[in-house]
């Protein structure tokens, strides 16, 4: 699934292109992805200006006029959604379900297995949606530091890992993400929330931010289905330490990663690295 790297990405591939420029044709080749797509979201959409493009989690918001007599676009990418700008005359293929035309572009929402999602919010307050209103804090910001996330998990007694992956707690880290942080701050995914110092949970914090940042800065991790906005793939994959490297060995002490399931998920960690 794409996560918070990967939708910036998205948003930042697509700055140089949309703000600014009017909605003249929304296409629809489906009624229905996650959510039913609105009836009249074409007609709605038609004419709209893009003032900007901004993200909340995995959400992308496209803010179509939204201080004058418009409102907000919600994208999420789903499973294995991504966007991508073609030309006006480029055919559309069996999953490309959305098209938003402007004048010399498209920008196509292509998505094999329908679990994305188009909303539209009316009005300026898109932070009032239901789905935005529930989200937690941003990895990225100022109000994400070591000393907020222990004063978070003090009663906290689920492990570490599925913790971080809580939207409603931290947004968009992922299974990708937390694995890689987890392994650079030398903390057990397998560990409980209330038993991890605060010292650890600095340590914990600036990893984060750092193997985001890293992601953000190789195009994200393309696993599945996950391109740029030009057709590109991201690389962060590549140099992964442990995530879906089962057997291999660590990079630091030698001994083969270990394969667990968390929630679900698939969890990869060095039993001896991470305590």
């Amino acid at each position: 699934m794409p996560e918070l790297p990967e939708v910036e990405v998205s948003r930042q591939g697509l700055l140089p292109y949309l703000p600014g420029q009017r909605i003249v044709d929304a296409i629809f080749r489906t009624q229905k992805l996650r959510h039913d797509i609105p009836d009249g979201l074409a007609s709605r959409l038609t004419g709209l200006r893009v003032d900007g493009i901004h993200r909340r989690g995995k959400y992308l918001l496209f803010d179509c006029e939204s201080k004058l007599d418009g409102g907000w676009l919600i994208l999420h990418l789903g499973m294995s959604g991504s966007l991508r700008l073609v030309t006006p005359v480029m055919p559309a293929e069996k999953h490309d379900h959305v098209d938003l035309v402007f004048a010399d572009t498209v920008l196509r929402f292509r998505d094999p297995r329908r679990f994305g999602a188009l909303i539209w919010h009316e009005g300026s307050h898109v932070d009032r949606h239901p789905l935005i209103a529930v989200l937690g804090v941003e990895p990225l910001s100022t109000a994400f530091d070591g000393d907020w996330l222990y004063a978070q998990t003090r009663r906290r007694r689920a492990p570490i890992k599925p913790l971080l992956m809580d939207s409603h707690l931290v947004v968009g880290i992922g299974n990708i993400y937390a694995s890689e942080s987890l392994y650079r701050a030398g903390i057990s995914p397998l560990r409980a929330a209330n038993r991890i110092r605060q010292e650890r949970y600095r340590i914990l914090v600036a990893s984060i931010r750092s193997t985001l940042e890293t992601a953000i800065g190789a195009g994200g991790s393309s696993v599945r289905d996950y391109v740029h906005s030009d057709g590109g793939t991201g690389c962060f994959q590549l140099s992964c330490a442990v995530y879906n490297r089962q057997g291999d060995p660590c990079p630091t002490c030698g001994r083969p990663i270990r394969l667990v399931r968390q929630a679900g998920r698939s969890t990869f960690y060095c039993q001896y690295c991470q305590r």
